[in-house]
């Protein structure tokens, strides 16, 4: 649940992957692709970072040890009000909630004695003194040296298979550990980039392959490749249930879902969103599925075919359940196929599931077949 971030950024994003210009905030035209600065369009759930955070960040200007401290009497017009309320009120670029946590840490003090209740009451005439802390979102777009398997690397493009349980970029409970803060420290120079180069994404338990652009013309060109359906895109997918056809494809719009806004359904007012799916071996209990994607909107596959009753194993959020090993859900980006943005060459890559999936998918390979 906690992968779904940000509702009101994501239900504002366009198709493509919207770049930042060097030095600009205005939008630009690149063949027929509006580009704006700070925008995007994953095709998942976590909060967009901010690109000058990113670099700033990684510049050290703003460090643990930059803060600040401010204070404040309390007035006649604020006597018996909330320690947060007035808090607030010589802070106000922070948000209430965060405020409240430098209460709970101990970071706000009343007539000197620290005060852990953002409820507590006080009183005119009161001293009232914050030392400010920077946000959870300010500290998270860092360098982190943390482990990635690179299947290729030249000067323009990076691939890499991501393991399953790595978060794509820092959001409200990831703040750290994400491949984005992995991607700062490989290469400090992808802090220039928007979002450190990278142009898609996968879901948190979702493994497999991704393409990060290293330069921003190779960014502005994978960009265009996504939006016009260039990418080609291919998963290795574990289902419940038994699918009647052999192949088939699958065409219906994916939007928020209205009753659960924290997970995604097929809608009338979404986005058009097709998937290609066939059945590679399958036992009645559960099946072994190809899926090709042909659009990018968050949880596609998994929406889709929990839709058709087709669940994916693991997948505690669309209706699946733990089996076969699978703690996740039983989804593996397995074929990954682009332009090269420099050489034009077109360029393949495959992954191999990793052990669980690997495990799961041979049982139910072994138990039936197309």
């Amino acid at each position: 649940m906690a992968e779904i971030a940000d509702t009101a950024i994501h239900e504002r994003q366009a198709e493509v992957v919207f770049l930042m210009q060097d030095g600009g905030s205005g939008p630009r035209s690149t063949g027929g692709v509006t580009l704006w600065a700070g925008s995007e369009s994953y095709m998942g759930d976590e909060a967009r970072p901010r690109d000058d955070a990113i670099a700033r960040d990684v510049d050290g200007e703003d460090s643990d040890d930059a803060v600040e401290r401010r204070e404040s009497t309390v007035g006649a017009a604020l006597h018996g009000e909330r320690l947060d309320k007035v808090v607030v009120g010589f802070v106000p670029e922070f948000s209430r909630n965060h405020l409240q946590q430098l209460i709970k840490g101990g970071w706000v003090e009343v007539d000197g004695t620290p005060v852990k209740s953002p409820a507590q009451r006080v009183r005119a005439g009161q001293r009232v003194a914050a030392t400010l802390q920077p946000t959870e979102e300010s500290r998270a777009y860092r360098p982190e040296s943390l482990p990635l398997d690179v299947v290729h690397e030249d000067d323009d493009v990076l691939v890499v298979d991501k393991a399953a349980g790595m978060v794509v970029h820092p959001a409200a409970g990831n703040w750290s550990g994400t491949l984005l803060n992995a991607l700062l420290a490989r290469d400090p120079a992808s802090a220039a980039l928007p979002r450190a180069g990278i142009v898609h994404r996968l879901d948190k338990d979702t493994s497999g392959l991704m393409v990060v652009g290293r330069t921003l013309a190779a960014v502005t060109a994978l960009t265009r490749a996504i939006a016009a359906r260039e990418v080609q895109r291919r998963y290795l997918a574990i289902a419940h249930g038994a699918p009647a056809q052999a192949q088939w494809r699958i065409e219906a719009a994916i939007g928020r879902d209205p009753k659960v806004r924290t997970r995604m359904a097929i809608v009338g007012s979404g986005k058009p969103a097709r998937t290609d799916v066939e059945r590679i071996a399958g036992d009645g209990r559960f099946a072994a599925l190809r899926c090709t994607l042909h659009s990018g909107r968050t949880h596609q596959i998994r929406v889709h075919l929990a839709a058709q009753g087709l669940p994916l194993v693991g997948d505690r959020v669309y209706g699946g359940a733990p089996a076969l090993g699978m703690q996740r859900q039983a989804l593996h980006a397995a074929l990954l196929a682009f332009v090269h943005p420099r050489s034009g060459e077109r360029l393949t890559f495959e992954s191999a599931p990793p052990s669980d999936f690997a495990h799961a998918w041979s049982q139910v390979a072994a138990s039936g077949s197309a």
